[in-house]
């Protein structure tokens, strides 16, 4: 497959086009013009790259690429080295970030809850029809406590938990770096919200407006979008898939 059909499927797919984003979607850096062999990853780091290339990958997919917003746009260091490995060995780069969140099958929080095992109903911002964070409902009840169990036997890490001693039924979700949701999620009657990190304010957030609050790890919450549109292009596509999971504790 041409690297510049490959990117039309995605951008299809996952209607990139309707993002404004803090990143560019699509291809992001070109290689070789035939792709079928695919690595795909969290984030395209150099160790992410290094598999890439060893597995003589024709391209990589990420949640999170390259060239965001407000970073430097000079080539040294870090960027360099990354860039030279990608250029040297001919590998496309495609990342999608925000399409690959809210996209209602294949996104990070439907994949999310998926395992989690909440069913979601609505936008977060139902004023916005993509709305970043998403509402959903477990199938009964439970304590802050078995749910915090729970997230840590599906991502095999376990979640910080601010606890307000309550049930959990009614769930907002907002894999990654969703924190700042977690008033609108309150203000809204959630029960809890799960997001990816936490900051400094989050907690005196969750204990003022009595919401459970489960940091479960930036990475570890946003592992499964990607892996389940690499099974989609493999499957739909006959394409060359592997995901690789290049460890983050955050």
């Amino acid at each position: 497959m041409k690297n510049t059909r490959l990117e039309n499927i995605l951008n299809q797919h996952l209607d990139s086009f309707k993002f404004k984003d803090y990143c560019p979607n699509g291809l992001q850096v070109e290689g070789r013009e035939s792709v079928q062999c695919i690595v795909t990853g969290v984030t395209a780091c150099q160790a992410l790259i290094d598999q890439a290339i060893a597995h003589k990958a024709d391209a990589i997919l990420v949640h999170h690429g390259f060239f965001w917003k407000n970073e430097a746009a000079v080539v040294t260091g870090m960027k360099r080295r990354r860039l030279q490995a990608l250029l040297k060995h001919d590998i496309n780069l495609y990342a999608y970030h925000l399409p690959l969140d809210v996209h209602p099958e294949l996104g990070n929080n439907a994949q999310l809850a998926k395992r989690l095992g909440m069913t979601l109903t609505r936008g977060l911002e139902p004023w916005d029809p993509r709305s970043v964070a998403m509402v959903g409902k477990l199938a009964e009840p439970i304590s802050g406590e078995a749910f915090a169990a729970q997230i840590e036997a599906v991502l095999q890490r376990k979640p910080l938990h601010i606890s307000n001693q309550r049930k959990i039924h009614k769930v907002g979700i907002c894999t990654g770096g969703g924190q700042s949701y977690l008033g609108l999620a309150a203000e809204q009657g959630l029960d809890a919200f799960v997001s990816g990190e936490i900051s400094e304010n989050t907690v005196h957030t969750a204990r003022e407006m009595q919401i459970d609050y489960f940091a479960a790890g930036h990475h570890a919450t946003e592992r499964y979008g990607v892996q389940a549109l690499g099974e989609w292009l493999a499957e739909q596509h006959q394409l060359d898939v592997r995901f690789i999971d290049v460890d983050n504790p955050v």
